[in-house]
């Protein structure tokens, strides 16, 4: 007997099918497929022969591999009894549930375990969502636990996986698949700057516009591991879970996160689209959904711990004349914070800072109708602190462990730490009218803890239940905790500590694989970069900063007549153009040159779409190469203008048509032909406009 499952979008197909009473596998996930396909003869022709040397019978690649059946490769569940006693499920079908979405439950009564699968896709974003839950009827210890399993494509010669570091985030890595493992393990505690949660997995001859991929991400923001696995026989299975032993403490029920799919024959931008939408329409929870992402000032990289309400306020009203809309006090404002040394947890007003508190400083940047926003690192503490010496006991690990910015981070788990936080952070979101939080994370747990994770979840949550207007912002000393996860709970992420811009350049367009612009913060830094020690010009650190949700991180001091009157141009230029461009698609571009990054963000409707062509290093060749654009409509005529034209540089000498006027011409010669654009400097930017006629 065979039982088979599909699931459909508009884009691609997912075949399940099971012989017997064993769990499935997936026998076929690509294009969508004709109603016509009869499901009994894809599992029949899914079938691999055998020869000598092998089983009689290929074991099945299941969504859930099972070492009782021989399966020679990686399996999805890893389990003891209470007792230690290792269990070997071995699960038979029990119910389902199949429409839109697919449940599926297996029983193991030897054991008495149950295993339900869910898959659900979703018609507007091509995203299909997978989840596990093991169920025990007595408490059990779990070693490992797979999200539904997939299979990885045959035609594929490479994967691509995410590693990074502090101002270094979304390094991308393309491994060639071979026998074996490709075993990668977060366990930091948070998603991890070192291991970004996602995989693509792109079909030979893939790049960013064209060819097949498959996507993967695991929404969790604790430590987790991916498994990616070519099997003696050439089968490919691909696993995420938990990191090991993350679950410390015997249970009776366990879940993996979601995992995130999709498949693509646009290239890797299919991918990236589905990831976009799916975060941005359905990860992520707005305050307001219609009100258009504010520019930002953060007064970090001004002042630092250096807080003077005088400054402070000639700061405020510097950054509203340049357009900005909220003002966000970060690090310093708290208990006797001096440096990063101290008070970490003490979260009252520094009287000797704010006499007054922070009421004046509110009401100022309320005067000058901007929003006011404010840092908080509520997981960490600091040993030269009130709460530390008052509370050993709600540190995290060990008392001689070491330390991290001279932080330990706070037992999550306990309920009276989280009752604690919520207690400080909510009297200071009551008594000030605060629509913002910058939530920071500045160092790695003493170890993985699931635990740790489902408790900072439960503050968030808690407190925006309270506060269900305030937005947070997802801070890991930069980019160390991006993922779907956290992201259900906020509605922003700080990409990366780095605004050196040419850094920015790089890390923003490999991050448009996960990430929309509505959710990537991306600020203007200081002329040197306090990261970098780079000096890089202002046009060029502005429009880096345009390309995603704009705000600028600065001492505006600083800046002369020149800087405030480009800073302000791109600034106007976004606000003019922010309505359209945090609902767009971000694809990446095909550069013929390797010194260009280069992207077009698309109107969802095709109407209009803006090309960010960067230029992060000298070319080789003289003259710039035609760039080509994508997912344009071929037969329709498009309006084209170069919106930054009056900064080309006299060292542009020739004629080309865009440097000096517009031009009208079909949506098949900008795929084809591509666009030609004068000459610049390195550590240059041109924004391209297109408008269909």
């Amino acid at each position: 007997m065979t039982r088979t499952f599909r699931l459909d979008d508009d884009r691609q197909t997912l075949v399940l099918a099971a012989t017997n009473e064993r769990l499935p596998q997936v026998v076929y996930w690509g294009p969508r497929l004709p109603e016509g396909d009869d499901l009994d003869t894809l599992h029949a022709a899914h079938v691999l022969d055998v020869t000598g040397g092998m089983l009689d019978e290929n074991p099945d690649l299941s969504i859930c591999p099972e070492a009782t059946r021989t399966f020679p490769g990686q399996p999805g569940l890893i389990i003891r009894d209470t007792d230690g006693t290792p269990l070997l499920p071995k699960f038979c079908f029990s119910d389902m549930t199949n429409g839109d979405n697919l449940s599926l439950q297996f029983v193991d009564e030897a054991n008495g375990l149950k295993l339900t699968t869910t898959f659900v896709p979703d018609a507007h974003t091509n995203v299909i969502t997978c989840q596990t839950i093991l169920d025990a009827s007595r408490p059990v210890h779990l070693h490992w636990l797979a999200a539904p399993v997939l299979p990885a494509p045959q035609q594929s010669e490479e994967m691509i996986d995410f590693s990074g570091r502090w101002c270094g985030e979304f390094q991308p890595n393309r491994t060639a698949w071979s026998p074996g493992i490709r075993y990668r393990e977060n366990r930091t505690g948070r998603t991890g700057h070192e291991h970004f949660p996602g995989l693509i997995v792109p079909c030979t001859g893939a790049t960013n516009t064209q060819g097949e991929a498959y996507g993967f991400h695991y929404g969790w923001s604790g430590g987790h591991r991916m498994v990616a696995e070519e099997l003696p026989d050439g089968r490919r299975q691909i696993q995420w879970g938990h990191a090991a032993r993350m679950e410390t403490e015997a249970a009776t029920q366990f879940k993996t996160a979601p995992l995130y799919i999709t498949y693509s024959s646009t290239g890797l931008n299919g991918v990236a689209v589905a990831f976009q939408r799916h975060l941005r329409d359905r990860i992520v929870t707005w305050p307001k959904p219609t009100t258009p992402r504010p520019v930002h000032y953060n007064c970090w990289e001004a002042v630092y711990f250096d807080h003077k309400l005088p400054v402070l306020k000639d700061i405020a009203e510097r950054a509203a004349a340049l357009g900005a809309e909220r003002f966000v006090l970060d690090d310093g404002w708290f208990g006797q914070r001096d440096d990063d040394t101290r008070s970490l947890s003490d979260w009252t007003v520094d009287p000797r800072k704010y006499p007054d508190g922070l009421g004046p400083l509110v009401d100022h940047v309320k005067s000058l109708g901007m929003t006011f926003g404010i840092w908080f690192e509520p997981e960490m503490i600091n040993e030269d602190s009130d709460i530390h010496r008052a509370h050993p006991d709600w540190a995290l690990g060990s008392e001689d462990q070491t330390l991290g910015r001279q932080q330990k981070a706070l037992n999550m788990a306990l309920p009276e730490v989280r009752d604690f936080l919520f207690d400080r952070m909510s009297t200071i979101l009551r008594d000030h009218d605060v629509d913002y939080i910058k939530w920071d994370h500045n160092r790695v747990l003493p170890m993985p803890d699931a635990a740790q994770t489902r408790g900072s979840y439960a503050l968030i949550d808690r407190l925006r239940k309270e506060f269900p207007d305030t937005e947070i912002e997802s801070c890991a000393s930069g980019g160390g905790r991006i993922d779907f996860g956290i992201l259900q709970r906020t509605q922003r992420v700080w990409l990366s500590d780095s605004n050196d811009a040419l850094e920015r350049l790089r890390i923003q367009h490999d991050a448009a694989l996960f990430l929309p612009l509505s959710v990537t913060g991306s600020h203007v830094g200081p002329r040197k970069c306090h990261t970098s020690g780079r000096v890089l010009d202002i046009q060029f650190r502005a429009w880096v900063a345009a390309q995603r949700h704009m705000g600028f991180e600065m001492d505006p001091r600083e800046l002369d007549v020149h800087e405030a009157s480009v800073l302000k141009e791109v600034t106007h230029w976004w606000k003019s153009n922010r309505d359209w461009m945090q609902l767009a698609d971000i694809l990446r571009l095909d550069s013929a040159d390797p010194a260009v990054l280069a992207e077009q963000q698309m109107a969802q409707d095709g109407h209009r779409f803006v090309a960010f062509v960067g230029k992060a290093a000298t070319s080789n060749q003289i003259a710039p190469r035609p760039l080509r654009l994508t997912q344009l409509d071929p037969e329709a005529m498009y309006k084209i203008r170069l919106a930054n034209r009056l900064h080309v540089t006299p060292l542009s000498r020739g004629t080309p048509l865009l440097k000096t006027k517009d031009m009208t011409v079909s949506g098949r010669y900008l795929m084809h032909a591509g666009i030609v654009l004068p000459w610049s400097f390195p550590e240059r930017m041109w924004v391209v406009e297109g408008e269909r006629l």
